[in-house]
């Protein structure tokens, strides 16, 4: 049985296209992908993320526990800022990428994705044993919208009485709203400047009410894969995995070997930076208007040499692109590769996996 957030309701009344992600009955799309794909890119558009997981660390050694567990350097973060990184298995495999939000000294908001709050949840409180920690799983608790696009400050300001033009890309705040504690941050997903609320139930429902009511566009998880893909971050599952360290997935700028202290999974990072990883993630561009899809076979001529992760005909480039994990001596930029895709075979050519601009503010 599909868990619920506290917009199911909304999504349904709208005649949202719903379907089963991470455990949750979410928004596929409302409009059509393209239609919201194109109104974040060029306006504004409004998700609900309620699916997303929120655990709370506090304590004396809350700071220094979270670095154990995380790639980023927590210590050294300002309050009101946040870390994207991810918590790393023994082997460099990663359990689950994730944000870090300073909310003051040894007080730190951990937002995980929801496909793995079970998993993480008993990862943080099974590592947590031995460190003067509280962790608390507040992922019941927290309502989330991301409101995302070039009008995303305005549409705050004007609809939601929320004046966040202070915030710089990745800090956050807390505002008073209807006599609660909200909190607002400014990391986007998309590529395109945008905003992330955290509240209760209800004023998040009330929040999404407003929106709407205002005309700013529903968005789906359809266009939250195709928005994220075209400016090449990753979807833990496909670009990051178990299986898949961050040092594979060319993220190793978020691993910060140089931090104080030890972190899991540092050691296998720091040899395969040393040695290379065997395998890499590379951005294609397939030279037809052939759609690649997740598990698709890359060749470099007869030879299998990896797998795409992620496909799509791009809808901002108009292009035939895909992220592909491929071993490391066939992932140099403007390699000629192959692609199978069903039973016929097309080329492609490494390029650059950031297809496209972002356009956050800075």
């Amino acid at each position: 049985m599909e868990k619920l957030t506290c917009l199911h309701d909304r999504h349904v009344a709208l005649g949202a296209l719903m379907s089963p992600f991470g455990g949750f009955d979410m928004p596929i799309q409302y409009a059509g992908i393209v239609e919201e794909h194109n109104a974040v890119r060029n306006a504004v558009g409004v998700f609900d993320v309620s699916h997303m997981g929120e655990v709370r660390v506090t304590g004396d050694e809350a700071e220094s526990f979270v670095d154990y567990i995380f790639t980023g350097n927590v210590a050294a973060l300002e309050v009101g800022k946040i870390a994207y990184g991810m918590m790393l298995y023994s082997d460099g495999g990663t359990v689950d990428d994730l944000l870090v939000y300073k909310m003051g000294a040894n007080d730190l908001l951990l937002v995980i994705n929801a496909a793995n709050i079970d998993k993480d949840v008993a990862w943080i409180t099974e590592h947590s044993a031995g460190h003067n920690v509280t962790v608390e799983h507040l992922s019941d608790c927290y309502g989330q919208l991301a409101v995302q696009g070039p009008d995303s400050e305005t549409v705050l300001r004007d609809v939601l009485h929320l004046d966040c033009a202070d915030l710089t890309f990745y800090t956050f705040k807390t505002v008073e709203c209807n006599g609660e504690t909200v909190i607002v941050s400014r990391t986007g997903y998309t590529g395109e400047d945008g905003f992330e609320i955290y509240a209760g139930h209800e004023l998040t429902v009330s929040m999404w009410d407003a929106l709407i009511a205002a005309g700013v566009q529903p968005c789906g998880l359809g266009c939250r894969d195709t928005l994220r893909f075209e400016v090449g971050l990753p979807l833990y599952g496909d670009e990051l995995s178990a299986e898949i360290s961050p040092i594979t997935a060319t993220l190793g700028m978020f691993v910060k070997l140089d931090k104080p202290g030890d972190f899991i999974g540092k050691d296998a990072c720091a040899r395969q930076k040393a040695e290379g990883s065997p395998m890499k993630l590379v951005g294609l561009e397939i030279h037809d208007r052939a759609i690649a899809r997740h598990g698709y076979e890359v060749l470099d001529g007869e030879r299998v040499v990896g797998h795409v992760t992620t496909g799509y005909r791009g809808i901002s480039v108009d292009k035939s692109l895909a992220m592909a994990l491929v071993e490391r001596a066939a992932g140099d930029l403007g390699h000629e590769l192959q692609v199978r895709i069903r039973r016929k075979v097309f080329p492609a050519t490494v390029i650059a996996k950031r297809f496209y601009k972002k356009s956050y503010k800075k």
